[in-house]
This record gives structure tokens, C-alpha cells and sequence, in this order.
């Protein structure tokens, strides 16, 4: 990229993790910012920023520093990927922002479908538990899982009912701020945050007495993770995202509700 013949863009990148823009020739700041975006987010202010980190001779790299707080851009480029995770299990916005906004993780999709399926196995499982039956219709219902397909288009419906509810939320706020709402970063950054509901799979696996608490701590920390990242995204306060994912519940529950007063998948 260049503004002529005296200046130019060099890439530089390390992996699939991190990559940034550098100015070589005579280019001022105004244009080299007004020329290269600013791709990546401070974890620690949420203010953008151009580079992860510096690209010295001899292979130096220094993390860039942030020119609002003055606190390194990212550190977790340098961290260990579990230690990354343990501080996403913890909620910590700077986790979030770090996998988010500076690194390109494309597994959202897929994590999605996945937790739908948890979600899926886990009505089907107690649904088998709850009604034993000698009919043989029944019996051969149960053997060609046709519960399990209707339980997991249960499940997406729901999904696409909290989404609805939280962007049915959103929008208007953002309109009367007059701000844009990039509904693809949080469409990704909610079902991402939806990670926990894998947790549902060794819940039904193991058991016991007190499943029911445990399906109940596994909803609140998906609520919890669910409005870190609208906070994260929007950068707003922690009120503002608690209502949008109460406003996606309440959509759920009206969708749970009419699908069984209508008798639907059942």
C-alpha cells in the first residue's frame, strides 16, 4: 500500500495470530493513519490500535504501546493459549477483547452447532428418562431419534430467538447514538461466549443428585459470559449488556412458552 513513490506499507505478521502495518518512506502520520486502519483494540482501554508489536532488526520484537493508556497493546501475544483461556472462564474483559478483536479465531460456527447439540442431547436424554413406554410406536421412535432432531430444532430456535432479542435490544440504542452496531462481531462474539454450554455433556455423562444445580450454574455462566461480550463489543457498561441478554431471555422464554402451549416439537 502507498501514497506514492516515496512511501509504502511492509506486513508483518507472525503465524495466522497477529499481523500489523508498518510505515517505510516519508509519508506523515495523518496519512499513514488516515491509510492504514487500525485492525486491532488495547485490552486494556479498548482503544484501536494500528500494531500488535514493533518488528526491529535482527528479528526484535517489542508489543506496541497504546497511545491512550500507554499500556501494552496486547500481552496476551506472548501468553500461553491456557492461560488465555483460564482468564475467558474468569470473564476478564481483556481476554475477551485479546480473542475478539486480535486474533482471528473462525470457530465460532462451529462451536455453535456444537452447542446445539449439547443443548439437544441433554432435552432428549431427560425426555427419554421421564416417559417409559411399551408401545412399540414409541419404541421405534426412540430407536430412529426423531426426539433428538426435534430437541435440537428446539434448541436453534431458541438460539435464534435470544440473538433476536438481544439485536432487537441493541439497535435502537445504537440508533439513537448514532453509532454503528457490527452485528457480524457480535453475532461471533455471542456464540463464542456460548462455550460453556459443553459443560452440559459431562453434566448428563456424570449424574448425580444435585444435576439440576449444575445445569443451573451452567446457565448462569453462560448469561455471565454472554453479556462480557456485548460489554466487550460495545464497550459499554455492565447495566447496558445485563438488559441485552435479559431482553434475549425473555424472547427465549416467549418462544419456549408458545412452542408448548402449541404444542411444537413435542
Amino acid at each position: 500500500i502507498g501514497c506514492g513513490s516515496e512511501c509504502s506499507y511492509r506486513k508483518f505478521g507472525r503465524g495466522n495470530e497477529v499481523k500489523a502495518l508498518t510505515l517505510v518512506g516519508n509519508c506523515s502520520d495523518d496519512m499513514a493513519i488516515a491509510i492504514a486502519s487500525a485492525p486491532y483494540r488495547c485490552i486494556e482501554c479498548c482503544e484501536e490500535a494500528i500494531e500488535l508489536y514493533k518488528d526491529y532488526t535482527n528479528g526484535v520484537l517489542k508489543i506496541s504501546r497504546c497511545s491512550s493508556c500507554q499500556k501494552p497493546v496486547d500481552k496476551y501475544i506472548e501468553y500461553d493459549p491456557v492461560i488465555i483461556l483460564i482468564d475467558a472462564i474468569l470473564c476478564k474483559a481483556q481476554a475477551f477483547r485479546h480473542i475478539i478483536f486480535n486474533t482471528e479465531v473462525n470457530i465460532h460456527g462451529k462451536l455453535g452447532v456444537f452447542c446445539l447439540l449439547c443443548e439437544a442431547y441433554l432435552r432428549w436424554s431427560q425426555r427419554q428418562g421421564s416417559q417409559r413406554s411399551s408401545d412399540p410406536a414409541d419404541f421405534i421412535r426412540y430407536t430412529k431419534e426423531w426426539d433428538f432432531y426435534r430437541m435440537f430444532g428446539l434448541a436453534l430456535f431458541e438460539l435464534v430467538m435470544f440473538l433476536m432479542g438481544v439485536f432487537a435490544f441493541l439497535w435502537p440504542i445504537k440508533w439513537y447514538e448514532k453509532k454503528d452496531l457490527d452485528s457480524a462481531k457480535l453475532l461471533k462474539a455471542l456464540l463464542l461466549s456460548s462455550y460453556g454450554k459443553l459443560l452440559l455433556i459431562p453434566a448428563v455423562i456424570w449424574e448425580h443428585d444435585y444435576s439440576n444445580l449444575c445445569f443451573s450454574l451452567i446457565k448462569l455462566f453462560v448469561i455471565t459470559s454472554n453479556s462480557q461480550a456485548i460489554r466487550v463489543i460495545l464497550n459499554s457498561s455492565r447495566w447496558l449488556s445485563l438488559l441485552a441478554v435479559l431482553s434475549g431471555l425473555l424472547m427465549e422464554t416467549f418462544f419456549q412458552e408458545f412452542a408448548i402451549f402449541g404444542n411444537i416439537f413435542m
